[in-house]
């Protein structure tokens, strides 16, 4: 009588699963329907979400995960249920363990031919697909005691994982998409994630989240990674990739080609974390500082800290020089000066005033007259405002710099403020192979310099260059390539041709000079011929995206580079501020819609040098041109909505149709299928990947296989013909060195049948399991209190 009740309870949470309710990480109530009559709505009879906390520790590529939430019933009934997730296809899962308020709790494991037969008769009589990307995945459920009125229940799961390693690459998964089941945005939601090795871990790089994450760096063996966001509705899950290996710097190639078309590829070049004194290389600093008066008050005392705080972290071989400009230029000495001479500097520092114009451009030539070729030079400029004596015009103020500059010199130039000339800031910083940083008014000078400063304090590489042996490569992000600073790391995107129609083991030589003297570092990678990292394509376009507003901004408008923006804007769903009407124009998918689209960016008046709004753009499109994540948060707040990433594609909302947005409708006739007919579930046994597609709604245009296939209401017009069965995925390339043996894993420790219950642990890379998926409220003796 209990195994036919459980298993009632079981069908009903799994047939529940796909009425469009929440499934993934947070844990989402998917309520049966009061007893009594006009029930509230769905929606309204889901739990509250307190927390949401994530600690993941992984030694040597096994990854333990423990999850702990906090439910709240608000309502005035009693919500009883079960907490249940899919098991993604190849996860090596082991131990899994649950508590529901610190008491352990029976977990089951439901097969996947079974999940699928129910989510299709769900389809069928629900009309929902929306759970249809989990089609092929077991399933384990564990029963939640009633939660009352008021009450709380704290959820904590724990699994183990194992993580293989592929050229030394170790990925982590941990679902956090939860954007187009859950209700409300979870109150607070935390990933820590420690990292020990028995081999020294070299990059560290989350695809999804980098430009979001802390990571520490305890020691050349172990790594510290946090991410944490308050009232937030996640909308990608987290992804961690790490690298392990012996030798100075660590690269690391991933890749990744559909179809026919150039493939695109993510480099990952990693220093050590940590060195000794004597392997880094010696540079010259030269401070240059605005001391006109309008940087009085705050914003002189807080530039004084950031050049002291430079001073006090000196390397002891470097050398040093500050210039400060007003209506005249002062520097601090004739010559570049030792380190031993830091603290006389520091006292001349906190001497200085604020008073005067601004002449920018003698400041600039006293402070790149002051480097010689002997070592790098790092020139640190800070101003708040534009050029108001001496030479004024921007033009001429960039020529003569370029002039008096040596090739040696790095420029990274800081407006303060909103009123620099953004347009100055950026050029000089781009020809001189530096970055710009824009410290607004509500941020604080000093840390924001001290933190740029801790990135570029100790360079290891500079000058670099690379080759990839017989593969063609172009269009590499960011450009030109930076110098490689120790415990930083460079990710590089580019586009790639392969010579022949095959995956491609090359090498990959990266050039460089230290300490005066040129270094090569050789590699081998592998191009694959096709799949790989989806998400390599979508970074990419969101860097070039980038730099191309970024060249119409410094150099005027070109017909050209708006069509590019047009293009990548829709194809990888790269939507910025200032291209978020593309999504909203009526013809966006026709050739002739996308013209139309380029004549209105075309015609957009040309944006301001200075202010507010054009501090804003700068730096908006500085963060597109060295994105290392470029998921759906990328997204304005405002295109959202309208706006969907589905692996590799980017589907946009038309009259109710989620539409891809490779499909031309005045140029491709539409295969249409009926949602939940016969035709449908074939289509979608033939091709399980393509459900991450027909999940989006009842109403689905994709394009496939070169085929446009519209899932509609009722039969459809057409039954597609029989798909081809698909040929596994070749393999790559031995790796030419020996991967880590992973070690051995418990087998996984459930109740009940053995036989129906052991997952199976396969050897392809590890996904993460679907760790919260769903607690699922059964109501059928609920009682309405009122």
């Amino acid at each position: 009588m209990r195994i036919s009740r459980l298993m009632t309870i079981a069908v009903v949470i799994l047939v529940m699963l796909l009425t469009g309710t929440p499934v993934l990480a947070d844990g989402i109530i998917i309520p049966e329907p009061p007893i009594w009559p006009d029930p509230p709505p769905m929606r309204d009879q889901w739990l509250t979400i307190s927390y949401h906390h994530v600690d993941v520790r992984i030694e040597d590529q096994v990854a333990v995960t423990r999850v702990e939430q906090e439910f709240v019933n608000e309502h005035g009934w009693e919500a009883e249920g079960a907490y249940v997730f899919p098991l993604p296809a190849g996860a090596a899962i082991s131990q899994f363990v649950m508590w529901v308020d610190g008491v352990a709790v029976e977990g089951q494991i439901l097969e996947a031919d079974k999940a699928r037969a129910i989510y299709e008769d769900i389809v069928r009589h629900r009309r929902d697909p929306a759970l249809l990307e989990y089609v092929g995945r077991d399933a384990i459920q564990a029963r939640i005691f009633p939660i009352p009125p008021g009450g709380k229940r704290r959820i904590e799961i724990e699994y183990t994982q194992l993580l293989p390693v592929d050229r030394g690459v170790i990925r982590y998964v941990y679902p956090l998409n939860t954007e187009k089941f859950s209700a409300r945005p979870l109150e607070s939601v935390s990933v820590r994630v420690t990292i020990r090795s028995q081999q020294p871990i070299q990059a560290v790089y989350s695809p999804t989240h980098q430009d979001r994450v802390y990571v520490e760096r305890p020691s050349e063996y172990s790594a510290l990674i946090g991410y944490e966001e308050n009232e937030i509705r996640p909308q990608s899950d987290f992804e961690l990739i790490y690298t392990v290996g012996q030798g100075d710097v660590g690269l690391n190639l991933l890749t990744y080609r559909d179809n026919d078309e150039d493939g695109f590829f993510l480099l990952m070049v990693a220093p050590p974390s940590q060195v000794d004194n004597v392997r880094v290389i010696p540079k010259d600093v030269i401070l240059v500082l605005d001391t006109s008066g309008s940087m009085d008050g705050e914003k002189i005392v807080q530039a004084k800290d950031a050049l002291i705080y430079i001073l006090d972290h000196l390397g002891y071989r470097d050398r040093f020089n500050i210039v400060t400009f007003s209506s005249g230029v002062r520097r601090y000495a004739g010559t570049l000066q030792p380190v031993s001479e830091t603290r006389n500097a520091i006292e001349w520092v906190k001497r200085l005033e604020a008073l005067g114009g601004t002449d920018i451009h003698r400041a600039l030539l006293e402070a790149l007259a002051q480097a010689d070729l002997e070592r790098p030079t790092v020139l640190i400029f800070l101003t708040d405002g534009q050029p108001t004596e001496g030479v004024t015009e921007i033009d001429q103020i960039i020529a003569d710099a370029a002039e008096a500059a040596l090739g040696n010199i790095r420029l990274f130039a800081f407006g303060l403020g909103d009123d620099v000339n953004t347009v100055l800031l950026d050029t000089l910083a781009q020809q001189h192979r530096g970055d710009t940083g824009y410290v607004r008014p509500y941020e604080r000078i000093d840390q924001e310099i001290s933190a740029f400063y801790e990135r570029i304090g100790a360079p290891m590489l500079t000058d670099l260059t690379l080759d990839f042996g017989g593969v063609i490569v172009e269009e590499v992000y960011p450009h030109p390539l930076p110098d490689l600073f120790i415990g930083g790391q460079l990710i590089l995107t580019g586009r790639y041709r392969l010579p022949v129609a095959s995956n491609l083991e090359s090498s990959i030589r990266l050039d460089g000079v230290i300490d005066g003297s040129p270094e090569r570092y050789v590699y081998s990678g592998v191009f694959r011929d096709s799949g790989g990292d989806e998400f390599i394509a979508r970074l990419w376009a969101t860097r070039k995206i980038g730099y191309l507003l970024t060249q119409i901004r410094l150099h005027g408008e070109n017909r050209e580079w708006v069509d590019a923006i047009v293009e990548l804007s829709l194809r990888y769903g790269v939507i910025t501020p200032y291209t978020s009407f593309l999504i909203e124009e009526d013809d966006i998918l026709t050739a002739r819609g996308q013209a139309e689209a380029a004549e209105k960016l075309l015609a957009l008046p040309s944006a301001p040098a200075a202010g507010a709004p054009a501090v804003e753009m700068a730096d908006t499109q500085s963060a597109l041109r060295s994105a290392e994540s470029a998921g759906m948060e990328r997204i304005p707040a405002q295109s959202a909505e309208m706006v969907r990433l589905v692996r590799g594609k980017t589907f946009l909302l038309r009259d109710d149709v989620w539409t891809d947005t490779a499909f031309n409708p005045h140029m491709m006739d539409t295969e249409q299928i009926g949602l939940g007919t016969d035709a449908y579930f074939e289509v979608l046994r033939a091709r399980p990947d393509w459900g991450s597609y027909m999940a989006l709604g009842e109403r689905v245009i994709f394009v496939a296989e070169g085929v446009a296939y519209e899932i509609i209401e009722g039969e459809g017009s057409s039954r597609p013909a029989p798909l081809p069965t698909q040929t596994p995925e070749a393999s790559l390339p031995s790796p030419s060195s020996a991967s880590p043996t992973p070690p051995s894993v418990e087998p996984p420790s459930v109740t009940g049948d053995p036989a129906q219950q052991a997952p199976r642990l396969c050897g392809g890379p590890a996904t993460m399991i679907a760790a919260t998926i769903a607690i699922t409220a059964v109501w059928g003796t609920a009682r309405k209190r009122h």
